[in-house]
């Protein structure tokens, strides 16, 4: 963001502004067990900036999560929202759980006893939780359910990723990989990549990156690798996502795949690595860094995950040449279908699916076009010129409802308001 703002020439107010998020809250989250036991939770919720409109981000439950985490992710969605233009700000929220350990009543009274802590924080002009690891639909409908119950009304808006039935919308499921291949598809001729001569490795087989491998499939990649949390599997003659998602469904892991001309890896990690010309990052964050980002084969990097690339990381693949299509731009499909599930509950409409992908496809290729134009105008990477836009976007904002004074127009050059007035 530093240096974005140096390239832009961003007012140094501005990085005061976004310094530190507006608004972080800490609790204890009490879980009565199945067994009767009472079980005390670490949780967060930040809402880092709203001067776009009310912000928006996931809820993750995550043994590892912790303030550090949830308000660097909450940047991040802060810049993928005004990046690409729909009027959010960024917030992000999490529980120190391991969801494994819990049952599915307990997973719902964990998810109504968040509500319960920051009912105060959330709502649907003020800030919209959404799913994120380890949470799903289901999840966001329980936290629909208790907050109507504490406010007595139901109250659709609050949430989104919710179950259809309940005020979903079609298409949120593959969302964030849908978006990723659109914007794969409008800069394809900037990362010179042509669907027939592309071979692509898929770096964490998730609901995200297989929704991704199909995308990629359907429009003539080769898909020579895939890997999940258990391993991975390669074949320079092609995998394909049919054989992959039944491989995972029936074993857990696309690492179980078995035929002639496949080679199993026993860490995914290898992937990164992998001889291909796409690199699909769809696993968690920091996987290619210094130690191992100067093995990297591809000439392409796409990011689906948030931040899978350290900074580190980033600078050796930009001396090597490596393009790299960043996360905030990447993967903004899902906040963006998130965007039009809050729309049509707050209009109480039903969108049609034809509606989304339009809506999604505009959206996301004119953010994709914007970050191509100003890689060019500013002559850096994309990433940069990602986040120059979005800091452009969120300069104007701030500077339009705290105008900076300048010159004669400070506050200490003008006449007290009585003076003025007389």
């Amino acid at each position: 963001m530093r240096e974005a703002a140096e390239r832009i020439g961003a007012h140094a107010d501005v990085l005061k502004v976004l310094h530190y998020p507006k608004e972080t809250l800490a609790a204890n989250v009490l879980l009565r067990r199945d067994d009767g036991s009472l079980a005390a939770y670490k949780a967060w919720r930040c809402r880092y900036s709203d001067v776009l409109g009310p912000t928006k981000g996931g809820l993750r439950f995550h043994p590892a999560s912790n303030l550090r985490e949830v308000m660097a992710l909450s940047l991040w969605m802060t810049f993928k929202c005004a990046l690409v233009d729909i009027p959010f700000g960024g917030a992000k929220g999490a529980v120190c759980v391991d969801p494994k350990t819990l049952s599915d009543a307990e997973q719902q009274r964990l998810a109504h006893a968040w509500v319960h802590a920051f009912a105060r924080m959330i709502g649907p002009d003020r800030d919209i939780p959404a799913p994120d690891v380890a949470t799903d639909a289901r999840t966001m409908a329980w936290m629909a359910d208790e907050y109507a119950r504490m406010y007595g009304k139901p109250e659709p808006a609050v949430i989104t990723g919710k179950p259809l039935a309940l005020g979903g919308i079609p298409g949120r499921d593959e969302a964030t990989g849908r978006g990723g291949f659109m914007v794969l598809e409008a800069l394809a001729q900037r990362l010179d990549l042509a669907p027939e001569n592309t071979r692509a490795m898929v770096y964490g087989f998730g609901n995200v990156g297989s929704a991704m491998a199909e995308f990629l499939e359907q429009a003539g990649y080769r898909i020579v690798g895939a890997g999940d949390s258990s391993g991975a599997v390669t074949s320079q003659k092609g995998l394909t996502v049919d054989e992959l998602r039944k491989t995972k469904r029936r074993h857990g892991s696309v690492a179980a795949l078995e035929r002639k001309g496949v080679r199993r890896l026993r860490s995914a990690a290898s992937l990164i690595g992998g001889d291909c010309d796409l690199l699909v990052l769809a696993a968690l964050h920091n996987e290619v860094h210094e130690g191992n980002a100067d093995k990297v084969r591809a000439k392409a990097i796409i990011e689906l995950a948030n931040g899978p690339i350290t900074p580190g990381g980033d600078a050796i693949l930009e001396r090597r040449g490596v393009q790299v299509v960043p996360d905030i731009l990447a993967n903004a499909g899902g906040v963006t279908v998130s965007y039009f599930e809050w729309l049509q509950n707050r209009e109480r409409q039903a969108w049609s699916a034809q509606r989304v992908d339009q809506g999604l496809e505009r959206i996301m290729r004119d953010a994709a076009r914007r970050v191509g134009d100003t890689a060019l105008e500013l002559d850096c990477s994309m990433r940069q010129a990602a986040y120059a836009v979005a800091l452009r976007r969120l300069q104007a904002a701030i500077l339009a409802s705290a105008p900076i004074p300048t010159n004669g127009d400070s506050p200490a050059a003008r006449p007290p308001p009585a003076a003025r007035r007389g």
